[in-house]
């Protein structure tokens, strides 16, 4: 994948553009890799840790809680604080939990860790994309840019997986925590070489700290109650509690930023429709798009008994066509419009989605997953670049970083639901069950659950309506028409 900075720079300026667009892109990868890598490690991570089956889904949901609890918070901090400061600081965030991780020697210390990890994902996400949509013009050049920065992203989500089953499998759980530690070191050294300082803080700007108090922890308890909810049951009081004590303090949220002189989340940049509708999309796109992929890990894994070695080999293809589609997804954003580009990425996945849902069985071969599988894959890379792509646009440079939060908030959520909901879906009709009765069972709930994430693939191409049709950019030029 090329990396291509504006036309019009000096040499020079073009190949420190191009470098840094290299560092975001890098940093986005550390970012979505640490999703997934550790799924192919649980069953050790279990064994060695002394993890319950209840207990055990924390390693993924501490992650979960605390990057959707504080994207906000830390939206708003890239912007008022400095970018090149939340950069470093969320990597370093990164660096620090994961040694924790690595060194853990029980599951308290390994979910705190986590959570520490989801932190700085919170800080690191929307100061890196905020720094990709100010560095480039909106248009083609951003469009470009966020191709090779999505491309990471999307990719990073695959490679997890193929990352965690090899390094488990040849170096032990700890390995999948270790390997974050030269990744964010060597960043935060390339950040204060190729990243503008960030001078000052600006005058006449606050936090807001109603607003922070109440969003944070709202998000966090609902999305705490989300993830809890299918292993204890939706009626116990901690979910309960949870899920009500998060919807209070949102809606009271809502009324303080209403009310607000310099509020958190400012409401009238959800006026700007493209923000709107990319918020719903990035919800919609992990709850369906992402939850495919953790039952793509848990089917050949249960269902087939591959290892993590051979689970995270047979993540290579999808990945390549992940990557292939977000290099394409600036492209044809760029050519042919948000709404045009997220129609025909979405159909794509559509289309996918049912072929690998129909490939599914518990006798089903490997081969037989790849049609569907490599379409699916190639719409998530398109669909990826060009939702982002969307939700910056029209925005701001001095909000970019609040966007950028209330974009991937979004995204968390919508992982938070669309697990809670599917997984829930597919393991309804396993319970008591063992040996080829618990494969069938287990093969039959997955492959509905993929249907139901195709139909809200349905709902992502209806939302997708609600682009604006005006951010088409001509060839060769710059401005949109």
């Amino acid at each position: 994948m090329s990396i291509a900075p504006p036309a019009d720079l000096p040499v020079t300026g073009r190949r420190r553009t191009g470098t840094t667009l290299a560092l975001l892109a890098f940093a986005q990868l550390i970012v979505s890799i640490d999703y997934n890598i550790v799924y192919v490690a649980l069953p050790e991570i279990g064994r060695e840790l002394g993890f319950s089956t209840q207990t055990l889904q924390w390693v993924i949901s501490a992650y979960v809680v605390a990057y959707g609890g504080f994207l906000l918070l830390g939206g708003r901090a890239a912007d008022l604080l400095g970018r090149r400061r939340m950069f470093v600081l969320g990597l370093a965030l990164y660096a620090v939990a994961s040694i924790a991780g690595a060194l853990a020697n029980g599951p308290a210390m390994l979910i705190a860790a986590r959570a520490v990890q989801g932190l700085g994902g919170a800080i690191l996400f929307p100061a890196t994309l905020s720094l990709v949509n100010t560095t480039f013009a909106e248009g083609r050049d951003r469009n470009r840019a966020l191709s090779v920065w999505a491309g990471a992203g999307a990719g990073g989500l695959v490679l997890g997986s193929l990352l965690g089953g090899v390094l488990t499998d040849a170096f032990g759980w700890e390995s999948v925590f270790y390997v974050n530690v030269p990744l964010a070191a060597l960043s935060i050294v390339a950040a204060y070489a190729l990243l503008p300082a960030d001078g000052a803080r600006r005058t006449g700007r606050r936090f807001d700290v109603p607003g922070a108090l109440t969003s944070t922890i709202g998000i966090t308890a609902v999305v705490a109650a989300l993830v809890q909810g299918p292993e204890s049951g939706w009626d116990t009081p901690a979910v309960v509690i949870a899920g009500i004590a998060g919807i209070a303090l949102l809606a009271t949220f809502v009324r303080l930023e209403a009310r607000g002189g310099d509020p958190l989340m400012p409401l009238r940049l959800f006026a700007n429709r493209n923000l709107s509708a990319g918020v719903a999309t990035t919800f919609l796109f992990t709850a369906t798009f992402a939850s495919i992929t953790y039952f793509f890990t848990v089917y050949l894994q249960n269902v087939h008994g591959y290892s993590a070695l051979d689970t995270g080999m047979a993540f290579l293809i999808p990945c390549a066509a992940v990557l292939a589609g977000s290099a394409l997804g600036g492209r044809i954003v760029t050519r042919l419009g948000t709404r045009t580009t997220l129609l025909i990425s979405l159909s794509a996945g559509l289309l996918g989605a049912i072929g690998f849902g129909l490939a599914m069985s518990p006798d089903g071969s490997y081969a037989s997953l790849l049609p569907g599988l490599i379409v699916l894959s190639v719409g998530q890379g398109v669909t990826y670049t060009t939702m982002f792509a969307a939700a910056g646009n029209g925005v701001a440079a001095e909000e970019q970083g609040i966007a950028s939060g209330i974009a991937s908030t979004g995204q968390q959520i919508g992982t938070a639901v669309g697990l809670a909901v599917l997984v829930a879906i597919a393991n309804s009709g396993t319970d008591g069950l063992t040996g080829a009765a618990l494969r069938l069972a287990a093969a039959d709930g997955m492959r509905t659950a993929v249907f139901l994430a195709a139909a809200g693939m349905v709902a992502m191409i209806l939302v997708a309506f609600a682009f604006a049709r005006t951010d088409r950019t001509v060839p060769g030029d710059d401005q949109t028409v």
